[in-house]
Parts: C-alpha cells; structure tokens; sequence
C-alpha cells in the first residue's frame, strides 16, 4: 500500500467523522429555535389552529357583534310597552296581532281593557269617522280611567253624545301617527279647540301633565294607540 493511498483513506475518514459531527449541531440549533419559541414541537398544531378556523368568516371581523342586526332593532322599536301591555289578550282579535289587522275603532272593541271607551265612541257615533281615518294616533282611556272621572261629569257627557262627549273623544285623536320617537311635544286633535302636550321619552310618557301611557305603540290597521290611564277632560 503507497503513502498516497493511505493519506486518501484517512482523509475520506476524517470527512466522514466531521459530516457526522454537524448532524447533531444542526439538530440542536433546530431544537434551540423551537424552544426559544415559547412551545414545545407538539404544540405547534394548537398554536396554528386559530390562524386557519373556519369559525370566522370574512364577512364578520371580531369587532363585529352578531347580537343586533338593525332589523332586530327595528323589531324592538316597534313592540308595544307598559306594564298594562300585560292586561291585554294574548291572542284573538283583541290581542296585539289581532288589533293590527283592524281599524282603530273595530280594534279597540275586540279589546276588553277599552270597553268603556267603545261604549261612548258608539254613543257618540264616532265608529266610522275612526275607522275611515288615515294615519291617526288614539289616546285610548282604560275602563279604570272612565272610573276616575266624577260621575257628574261623566253622565252629562252621555246624555250630550254630539256635544260634550264628542269634545271629550276627539280630543283624545291626533290626526297623524305617532311613532315613540315623535311622541314628546304639543299635537292637534280632531277637536280644534285642544291639543295634546305630551313629556316623556323612551316606554315613559305623561299626557297633558296627569294621563301616564301604560301601554304604549299599540299598532292598528289605521292607527297607532296610546293606552292611559286617564280620560282627558277638555280644559274650562
């Protein structure tokens, strides 16, 4: 064996010894940057699921909520309020559902709570001029509120159907419709010689400063009805 070919035999094995003195290194510098990293090799699936989650969509981001769309709202908006709301049918023609499918005067006698009333719009002969009616907001009286009117005013307006109770109930009719957001403020009625002052704000109303709305945004086929709890005695 020449000196040459002894030199090229250990040169290829000290080659060798070095290849194989860096696997471990280049593994090691590997396993530094994993646990530099903060998490273990096994945690990485759980590190990346988040980034491909089919749970968002691209059309909600985080910030946005799911829990109020604006016709959810709307919804909300235009469901009746008050704690008398509780007195009415919950279904039938004098409930809310029921209500809306008729005009006001038709509606309000399919309701139990508005008997009194219905009786003194049909001794006033009022029915039709409601019913045909475009657009209008009821004050409607509740059958405890008839009760607190002193019984000599209240006869003497029965026994004057066009005169005396006809002021009384037109003076209880704006002549337009009135959502909870317009209620506040001063309206004219059908009776032109009174108007309707109106405070509150929100499901908390109070008319011409005594008349508390106990149930409110009442929708019919023509009308929309405030409940209160007082009658609105036309002003000496």
């Amino acid at each position: 064996m020449s000196v040459f070919s002894i030199t090229r035999s250990r040169v290829g094995k000290i080659a060798a010894v070095s290849v194989l003195g860096l696997v471990p290194l280049s593994l090691a510098a590997c396993g530094s940057d994993s646990t530099t990293a903060g998490s273990p090799a096994s945690s990485a699936p759980m590190t990346s699921a988040p980034m491909s989650s089919p749970s968002m969509s691209p059309s909600m981001s985080p910030s946005e909520s799911p829990s109020m769309s604006p016709s959810m709202s709307s919804s909300m908006a235009s469901q009746p309020f008050g704690s008398a709301c509780s007195a009415v049918p919950k279904s039938g023609k004098g409930s809310f559902d029921g209500m809306s499918q008729d005009p006001v005067a038709t509606a309000a006698s399919n309701n139990p709570v508005l008997s009194t009333l219905v009786k003194a719009v049909t001794a006033a002969k009022l029915g039709d001029t409601l019913n045909n009616a475009k657009n209008i907001t009821v004050f409607a009286p509740t059958n405890d509120a008839f009760k607190k009117v002193p019984s000599k005013t209240l006869n003497a307006a029965m026994k004057d159907p066009s005169g005396l109770l006809t002021d009384v109930l037109t003076a209880h009719v704006v002549p337009e419709r009135l959502s909870p957001d317009q209620l506040a403020g001063t309206h004219d009625t059908l009776n032109k010689n009174q108007k309707i002052t109106v405070t509150g704000s929100g499901e908390s109303f109070k008319v011409n400063g005594e008349a508390m709305v106990v149930c409110g945004n009442v929708q019919t086929a023509n009308a929309t009805v405030y409940i209160i709890d007082h009658v609105l005695l036309p002003k000496s």
